[in-house]
């Protein structure tokens, strides 16, 4: 038993020494410190003092001119990353106030990317500044994040928890208004009984209705013949006996009584 769990002992720590040894073998990306931090100097001081006059050039200016205009600057920027740089730097003035000054960058990097970042100081609250570079120290985007107390963070979370119970409790009233108007909608199947109920008596009437049998009564056959030919006897009428009475019906209506 101890022998098992000394060789299984021994093939995790060889998996930990190749697990080590295929991580400490990545290589990361190469990079110009300087010149990345050049990058990011220019880019804060351009948007710091970019008017919206300026900022609305940029936005109407076609793809291929804005490119051209940034190679021309010496600037590793796409204009699809420029544009977002802009408008996030545009919505942390908004958030945090005007920009005021920010301190050293520390620069992180992976197998494809360099990212730096520096905390910034706004009129309103600070906030990290955060550029990411790839392989070719071109940089992909601009973030500006603001940083907020633990007591502002629960009190948004607070107000948001607010919000969000407050529109459940407006969407269920709105229901409960819905399925109170259901009582003013005419109710069909009630109308549909009442139709059924009219019409059954009707069928009944018609189907207990006496039905006038057609039975032949031979006495009666047999008077009214022998009173015939009496009749055509006493008339004179030769051949009393060329008649014929087939049957006798009664009629339905009560007409004999009136």
């Amino acid at each position: 038993m101890r022998k098992k769990i000394s060789l299984l002992l021994c093939a995790v720590a060889v998996m930990l020494c190749f697990t080590a040894c295929a991580d400490s073998s990545k290589e990361t990306v190469d990079y110009n410190e300087a010149a990345i931090q050049q990058t990011t100097e220019f880019m804060i001081e351009y948007c710091a003092n970019a008017d919206d006059a300026s900022i609305e050039q940029w936005r109407s200016m076609r793809e291929f001119s804005m490119e051209l205009q940034l190679t021309q600057a010496g600037l590793p920027v796409t204009p699809e990353s420029f544009l977002g740089a802009l408008d996030a730097w545009q919505a942390a003035v908004d958030e945090c106030g005007a920009y005021e000054s920010h301190g050293d960058y520390t620069f992180e990097t992976t197998n494809d990317k360099v990212k730096a970042a520096a905390e910034a100081q706004f009129a309103d609250r600070d906030a990290v500044i955060s550029f990411v570079f790839d392989e070719n120290s071109y940089l992909e985007s601009m973030t500006v994040d603001a940083k907020y107390s633990t007591g502002e963070i629960l009190k948004k979370a607070g107000l948001n928890t607010i919000l969000g119970m407050g529109t459940v409790f407006v969407v269920l009233i709105f229901i409960s208004f819905l399925i109170s108007l259901f009582r003013f909608i005419p109710d069909m199947s009630g109308k549909k009984k009442v139709q059924e109920t009219k019409e059954a008596p009707v069928r009944s009437a018609v189907e207990t209705a006496p039905v006038v049998s057609e039975t032949d009564d031979t006495e009666l056959i047999a008077v009214i013949a022998a009173a015939i030919a009496a009749a055509r006897e006493e008339a004179g009428v030769e051949d009393a006996e060329g008649f014929f009475v087939r049957s006798i019906r009664r009629r339905p209506s009560n007409k004999w009584k009136a």
